[in-house]
């Protein structure tokens, strides 16, 4: 599961390193998201955080090591993490 935080957006990747592939997305731009797009809260990480889970669960995912790709861990970042155990994810 690797986070990446810009100024307006979140992204989400679950990524299969051995296969070099992408297995789910989802962005703060994903059509799930799109009445909070541009918002940059922790509600919004938390919501966000809840998709992530439900699209990797659809994938067959549901333990993944957690990469907050150098983004301090607090805020928007732990708020998605949080949520995303909270929905079924285990790391």
């Amino acid at each position: 599961m690797s986070v990446f935080v810009s100024n307006r957006q979140m992204y989400v990747q679950f990524v299969d390193d051995d296969a070099e592939k992408t297995l789910a997305a989802v962005s703060t731009l994903s059509e799930e998201m799109k009445s909070v797009a541009g918002k940059k809260t922790v509600e919004v990480a938390k919501q966000l955080g809840g998709a992530a889970a439900a699209a990797a669960l659809k994938q067959g995912v549901k333990a993944v090591v957690f990469d907050r790709g150098g983004f301090p861990y607090r805020g928007r970042v732990k708020a998605l993490a949080e949520a995303a155990r909270e929905a079924g994810l285990k790391f």
